[in-house]
């Protein structure tokens, strides 16, 4: 199990949910944890109602990156044609059960990367292609090009991810404390020479960011106490074997410590560093 799905698969067990993207935080809605799911929930119908409706004629989905299945598992209650593609084993079981619920809709799972799809199997097969927190793993160099491989003409692309603001690598507070995300100016160049139409571009950041103070407090008032009270044990009862793991492990454990126990891992931050978009892009006929 790579770091990447250990550590989905953690975040999901730790907090109980199902869904394993942000949440929307608007106005009405308290922030504080029974509430994750109402918010993750939110995202997900804000996301589906960027898609065409599955009526009166089908709708045929490809969720790229489909973590656990959960909006899948929504896109099929609601009448699409969805399947599903990850590359993680652990993740790839519970997509499997997701739609082991819908026995009567055919839906294929393709437990591979986005590039090692069987694209010529599947050439124009796709009305949408979907991207929740997922397109930021893609590779922008091969992405356009393949895209327009599945989808039928006239076909839409819907991202709904973080970038990297132009502040990234400033050396600010923080800056390198959170991970991931294509550069926001290279997306949009990597646009206008493909033969996509950006045809919605909405920032949803500030609607987003509010769940980094949830994850922050979390880091701090349950995860790290559980680390020192290990720390202490290990040092007391094995004091040798402890020595010997904060010495291979030193560096890992102060990027960590630097990512998630100093402070950084804030809305403020994440505001500065990153950039939340819910985008659709339509192939141009």
């Amino acid at each position: 199990m790579g770091s990447r799905e250990l550590g989905l698969v953690l975040t999901q067990q730790i907090l109980g949910v199902d869904d394993l993207h942000y949440g929307l935080w608007d106005e009405g809605l308290e922030l504080k944890m029974t509430n994750l799911g109402i918010a993750q929930q939110r995202y997900t119908d804000n996301m589906i109602a960027a898609m065409p409706a599955p009526k009166p004629g089908p709708v045929k989905v490809l969720d790229i990156g489909c973590g656990t299945g959960h909006v899948l598992g929504q896109l099929l209650s609601r009448g699409y044609l969805a399947d599903g593609l990850v590359p993680a084993a652990s993740l790839a079981k519970l997509v499997r059960k997701q739609q082991a619920k819908f026995p009567d809709i055919k839906s294929r799972f393709f437990e591979c990367r986005f590039e090692d799809l069987p694209f010529n199997e599947l050439e124009h097969q796709y009305d949408v292609c979907l991207f929740s927190e997922s397109f930021q793993y893609i590779s922008m160099e091969a992405s356009f090009d393949l895209l327009q491989k599945i989808l039928k003409p006239g076909g839409i692309v819907v991202i709904c991810d973080f970038f990297k603001t132009e502040h990234h690598g400033d050396g600010g507070p923080g800056d390198g404390s959170f991970g991931g995300g294509h550069a926001m100016a290279d997306f949009y160049r990597k646009v206008k020479e493909s033969k996509f139409e950006l045809v919605r571009d909405e920032d949803i950041t500030k609607r987003v960011s509010p769940n980094l103070q949830l994850v922050n407090d979390l880091l701090h008032n349950t995860i790290k106490p559980v680390g020192l009270t290990l720390d202490k044990y290990l040092s007391d009862n094995y004091p040798k074997i402890s020595w010997l793991i904060k010495k291979m492990l030193r560096k890992k454990f102060d990027r960590m410590n630097y990512k998630y126990f100093e402070g950084h891992r804030n809305k403020e931050t994440f505001e500065r560093y990153k950039t939340y978009h819910l985008m659709v892009l339509k192939l141009k006929d």
